[in-house]
């Protein structure tokens, strides 16, 4: 009987491996770990009990608890469900499907590059902290409902006006979309990970977080050293000059 396998259990078994690291990788990166191994302690003993011991009061317990904590699961993590749906529709494969419908797209936004990294250079060397978010294919729309719309030409002295230290604006995010700067002062999500160096303030945090949740590209000026860094896929990547910030921006 062992060696009465089709290809068909073979796929099966393969898929349900990577499901669940996929699962895994999902509880890990909103700091669930912990969730992911209870989950899978409770979904062993559920198969012990009903299926190896065939207890039949306990096992319709554990029948009911899966069902119900299935639900549970499902609301408590909704964000993150959610967060892993729309990582799987933008993965490199479907994304390359739909690059040759947007090469005009790239092409427009790649003009408005040079505008951000002359006036985070600028900052940098006036210590002027700001946070910039660059949309990609993943739309903004929701974090700029949450801040002053703008709807400018990319300009470097409007970048430098919006975050002088006494301005209006100067607190929260200046977001780009479509070549444009469409709002500024918006609220981001803010990254809960644990490993985010001290040193990092409210505005790191921040753009960790939109990373993490969006393909965007986040650069944050550091009012405290000059520094700018750059978050992508929920990764820093600090330290840049005007050359690797470019390359970072103009990255499809």
């Amino acid at each position: 009987m062992f060696f009465d396998i089709s290809v068909k259990d073979v796929i099966d078994v393969l898929l349900v491996a990577v499901s669940l690291y996929y699962l895994y990788k999902l509880m890990k990166e909103s700091g669930s770990l912990s969730v992911f191994t209870g989950i899978l302690i409770f979904i062993l003993l559920w198969v012990f009990v009903s299926r190896v011991l065939q207890m039949r009061l306990l096992g319709s317990i554990f029948d009911q608890l899966m069902s119900v904590g299935t639900l549970a699961l499902i609301v408590i993590f909704q964000d993150d469900i959610r967060r892993f749906f729309k990582n799987l529709g933008s993965h490199r494969h479907f994304k390359a499907l739909s690059r040759f419908f947007k090469k005009e797209a790239v092409a427009e936004d790649a003009s408005s590059y040079m505008p951000i990294v002359m006036a985070c250079m600028s900052m940098s060397q006036q210590k002027v902290g700001a946070l910039i978010v660059v949309e990609r294919k993943e739309t903004l729309d929701e974090y700029a409902k949450t801040g002053e719309k703008i709807d400018a030409d990319v300009n470097q002295r409007l970048i430098e006006s919006i975050f002088f230290k006494n301005a209006p604006l100067h607190d929260g995010a200046m977001l780009v979309q479509h070549g444009r700067i469409s709002a500024a002062s918006c609220i981001l999500p803010v990254s809960h990970e644990l490993d985010i160096p001290k040193k990092f303030g409210l505005r790191h945090r921040s753009a960790k977080g939109i990373s993490e949740v969006t393909d965007a590209v986040a650069i944050v000026v550091s009012e405290e050293t000059g520094n700018i860094t750059a978050a992508v896929k929920g990764k820093f990547m600090m330290g840049l000059n005007a050359q690797k910030l470019e390359e970072i921006l103009s990255r499809d």
